[in-house]
């Protein structure tokens, strides 16, 4: 109706969407409100899209504000309802910041829900509602991961939470500005470093620092900040990994968490293998995480067999040597006709002549396929089975931690100038930027097609090949999952016994 708007905002804030500072409703103001499209948001995070639509709705978009006379203990979030039924009267999906740090993750306003704040450090600042809570809730978390190449020691952390046990420059400060970052990521290294330790098999090991950054959290995903910003102190969060050198994959793998505070009495913790994951909290009553190997049929470092499939014989004619036989033959021949003087000079260059045939013999030869050679030929399947097995090999090569290690796994599979083109452009296509450079372990690959030509005056194909790569990477208590297909020419020899690949002509690389 034609109702004032002066009166139709007091039932707003008084009766529709209501916020209680300590149970008396707010009053608000309009601080702007306008026709717009709909923003487009997560389903899950409640994240706008990076791409919206051209052709969504318009809606009214309003900004409200409601001023506080002090610092309240408890807010009450109330959605509208129906007088008649009691039912919610709308959808509200709610995300509650305090002082920049997201209180919940994105949820729908369900009934009246009270928040109880903390002005001292906003992040633990929490609904009364569990359902309410954000998901990652805690400031320290603590994880192992353990495979056959290594075991990793990972630390989600806030800078502002370990300035208790270390002084990082920080007491006063609100943010930390670009510029004080790299000292600040020096000085926590170094500190955890030292703390938590871990053992392998019951001996006491020491890690190396794998990587640090920044990182922000949703529920999606855990990624790097990069470039670097000015981050607020009461939500700035560390991810730091240490790892651990293995020769095989360990019986039991123990971590003795020893960083507990009077707020931080309990820390969620993570064991992971390649079976999964498994939660559990460290408290100081039961400090330590173990890991017990049950893994019944686990992957270990074996790489695919490559043997010699069967090639077509071929066949070296020694050219060279063949013509000076013969020409040293017939010169034997004449001279046998002719005096004893010249018949001398013939027969001495005669021998001449098969003496010359003999050492050339290593050179001016020709191949050629065997005409009598009753081994079977290779056909496509077995193609097949010689490019997966060497795709295979490559993938695994980079399990490896150490360069020399990887690089000699590779010459297995791959020869001569191709060995470090191979490594650069394999190592970029199985590291995730946005994660730090975090390497993709790769499970699974898969030859979708393969069309083979041999090669005309040597052993060996082409092979114009489709292939998938499943793989994944785990960490900051995420597994990234990694589909990539590609398409490539493949030249391919039987070099020293066995197959390797000699030339790769990349044509085609998308993700799934």
């Amino acid at each position: 109706g034609a109702k004032p708007l002066a009166d139709r905002l007091a039932t707003f804030f008084k009766e529709d969407f209501v916020i209680r500072d300590d149970g008396k409703p707010l009053m608000g103001k309009i601080v702007s409100m306008k026709a717009q499209s709909r923003i487009q948001r997560d389903e899950i995070t409640g994240e706008a899209l990076k791409n919206q639509p051209t052709d969504a709705e318009t809606t009214i978009f309003v900004e409200l504000e409601y001023p506080l006379t002090n610092q309240p203990k408890t807010l009450s979030f109330q959605p509208p309802r129906d007088p008649q039924t009691e039912r919610i009267g709308a959808n509200i999906g709610l995300v509650v910041y305090h002082n920049g740090v997201a209180v919940n993750d994105f949820r729908y306003l369900a009934r009246t829900e009270p928040l109880v704040l903390d002005w001292a450090d906003p992040w633990y600042s929490q609904f009364t509602n569990k359902p309410m809570w954000r998901q990652y809730l805690a400031p320290l978390m603590g994880f192992l991961y353990v495979d056959a190449f290594e075991v990793r020691k990972e630390f989600i952390v806030r800078p502002r939470d370990l300035q208790q046990w270390v002084d990082l420059g920080l007491k006063g400060k609100k943010t930390i500005p670009v510029d004080m970052q790299a000292e600040l990521k020096n000085q926590v290294a170094a500190f955890l470093a030292q703390r938590c330790p871990v053992t392998i098999d019951g001996k006491n090991v020491v890690g190396s620092l794998d990587r640090i950054h920044f990182v922000r959290r949703s529920l999606k995903m855990t990624g790097v900040i990069d470039p670097p910003e000015e981050l607020s102190i009461d939500s700035a969060t560390l991810g730091v990994i240490f790892t651990y050198p293995v020769v095989t994959l360990p019986l039991k793998v123990t971590m003795d968490w020893d960083l507990f505070s009077k707020r931080i009495s309990e820390v969620p913790v993570v064991a992971t293998d390649e079976a999964g994951g498994l939660g559990s909290a460290v408290t100081p009553e039961d400090p330590v995480l173990v890991w017990d190997n049950f893994l019944t049929n686990p992957s270990g470092r074996s790489l695919a067999i490559v043997g010699p499939l069967p090639v077509p014989g071929r066949l070296s004619l020694p050219l060279l040597s063949a013509g000076l036989a013969l020409l040293g033959v017939i010169t034997g021949m004449v001279g046998l006709r002719h005096h004893q003087r010249r018949r001398a000079i013939d027969l001495a260059f005669c021998g001449g002549l098969i003496l010359a045939a003999v050492l050339c013999w290593p050179v001016g030869q020709m191949s050629m396929v065997h005409p009598f050679d009753s081994r079977p030929q290779l056909n496509e399947e077995d193609s097949g089975e010689v490019i997966t097995s060497l795709l295979k090999n490559i993938y695994r090569a980079f399990d490896f931690r150490e360069e020399s290690e990887i690089y000699d796994v590779l010459a297995m599979s791959t020869s001569g100038d191709l060995l470090p083109r191979v490594y650069l452009e394999t190592r970029k296509g199985l590291e995730l930027q946005n994660q730090g450079g975090a390497r993709v372990k790769v499970k699974d690959v898969e030859l979708l097609d393969v069309q083979t030509t041999p090669l005309k005056d040597e052993p060996g194909f082409t092979a114009l090949s489709r292939w998938r790569v499943t793989g994944s990477v785990g960490h900051w208590g995420h597994i990234h999952q990694r589909n990539n297909q590609y398409e490539a020419r493949l030249t391919l020899k039987p070099i020293d016994g066995v197959w390797k690949i000699t030339d790769i002509e990349l044509l085609d690389e998308k993700r799934l």
